[in-house]
């Protein structure tokens, strides 16, 4: 069943626990860094992965169509022929509500030189963008928002670069993406500790792929990144890992009571920092067994005290529910950055684990639940938040009575079949 689009959708899920095998969507953060660079590549490249119509993805492909590079979607993945020509006046790039999308994609644009606006819906508007914006102004570019767009002129200039390590690892990756496309030599210094570095590992990683290398020099106060000049050389072939975050739902799902999960698809040693779910989950008490890219995870003791949700904050939803019916009292903190996402998620996160019978409190940097055997079920709302329906989808295993989801269309933002892949795994799941 097809739930892409923006109409509204209810969901009635039965409630019990789900078994078998599902295969990792390719990863969105890995995805975003090869198409961005296959775009400023010399010659075309073919991504390899399976077919994904998650909107943010599609957000990233018609931003960079608009710039003027051709990506065709093929169902072993997509084909990618670069920008050959910028486009002359004002381009629009529909950003929708892909935070990566415009995040790496403005200092880019400036780097290029390119005239645009940058289109967002949703709560992208509210997001922030500083210091990064500060950073782009200091350095030859204008920005300015007005009517519900964002507005970015002029030619964007080599110098010394600085960010504080503890805002979004995204601005760090956008600016080592535009930075060696300038004519001479640049640095960015980023304070320490660096919140979500594996992210940045990831861009390196696949600017690596494209012969783009920066060097990274740690003098202990901060990190700074020589960024030298280069031309992005198309691998011809290149392939997107499957997606830790987005799988960790499955993971956890078999850590839940009853649960048996296989996951097929996933890299062990990849650099995304959500692997982190597997040691996780092993820490409150999973059964977890690697072979090859297949991790099988079983119902767990669900015991842990403290969870730090600093490098790994998109967990922190789906592991509020393992916790809700754990042992004890599991305390997450560190993990205010999570009140700027698609909603509030520490808000969402207690709103909708609440409703279902949890013993769920919000902190102003996490959240604090205590364990008990079962959850009730009920009605919730997704909060137009695609963690947050997929969150309450694997709650449902664990409640007494079936979950109804309102706006659960708000997967499609990621994971467009994630009702089917729940169906897959004994799930009746209604659209109402």
């Amino acid at each position: 069943m097809d739930y892409n689009g923006g109409e509204r959708m209810t969901v009635k899920i039965s409630p019990g626990r789900i078994c078998g095998e599902v295969w990792a969507i390719p990863s969105k953060s890995h995805l975003h860094r090869l198409l961005i660079y296959a775009a400023l590549a010399d010659n075309p490249t073919v991504i390899s992965c399976a077919d994904t119509g998650a909107e943010d993805i599609v957000a990233t492909i018609d931003c960079l169509s608009a710039l003027g590079a051709k990506i065709t979607a093929k169902p072993d993945g997509f084909f990618v022929e670069p920008i050959d020509s910028l486009p002359s006046g004002v381009v629009t790039l529909p950003c929708c509500e892909s935070g990566s999308t415009l995040r790496f994609l403005l200092p880019v644009v400036a780097a290029l030189g390119v005239r645009a606006v940058f289109e967002m819906k949703g709560r992208l508007a509210e997001r922030p963008l500083a210091p990064l914006d500060a950073q782009l102004q200091k350095n030859g570019v204008r920005i300015w928002r007005g009517d519900g767009v964002l507005h970015c002129e002029g030619q964007l200039m080599s110098g010394a670069y600085y960010l504080p390590g503890d805002v979004s690892s995204q601005y760090v990756t956008g600016l080592l993406m535009a930075l060696p496309l300038l004519h001479d030599a640049s640095t960015l210094a980023v304070s320490t500790p660096i919140e979500s570095a594996d992210y940045i590992e990831i861009t390196q990683k696949a600017a690596l792929e494209f012969g783009v290398t920066s060097v990274a020099v740690n003098s202990g106060d901060k990190v700074e990144y020589i960024i030298s000049p280069a031309d992005f050389k198309s691998p011809r072939n290149v392939i997107a890992e499957g997606d830790w975050s987005n799988s960790a739902f499955w993971l956890c799902a078999g850590a839940m009571p009853s649960g048996d999960i296989i996951m097929s698809g996933l890299t062990k040693d990849s650099t995304q920092g959500d692997r982190k779910i597997a040691d996780i989950l092993k820490n409150m008490g999973a059964s977890i067994t690697f072979e090859n890219d297949r991790i099988n995870v079983k119902e767990c003791s669900r015991v842990l005290e403290e969870i730090d949700g600093a490098a790994i904050p998109d967990l922190i939803p789906v592991l509020a529910a393992v916790a809700a019916v754990g042992e004890g009292v599991t305390i997450f903190k560190n993990a205010a950055r999570l009140r700027i996402k698609e909603s509030d998620r520490l808000n969402s996160t207690a709103d909708t684990l609440s409703k279902l019978g949890a013993d769920i409190k919000e902190t102003s940097d996490g959240l604090v639940v205590s364990g008990k055997k079962s959850l009730t079920g009920g009605e919730v709302d997704a909060h137009s938040d695609h963690r947050i329906a997929m969150m309450a989808a694997i709650a449902s295993t664990a409640c007494t009575t079936p979950v109804v989801i309102s706006n659960a269309q708000a997967v499609n933002k990621s994971y467009p079949a994630f009702w089917d892949d729940l169906r897959s795994l004994g799930k009746d799941v209604e659209v109402l």
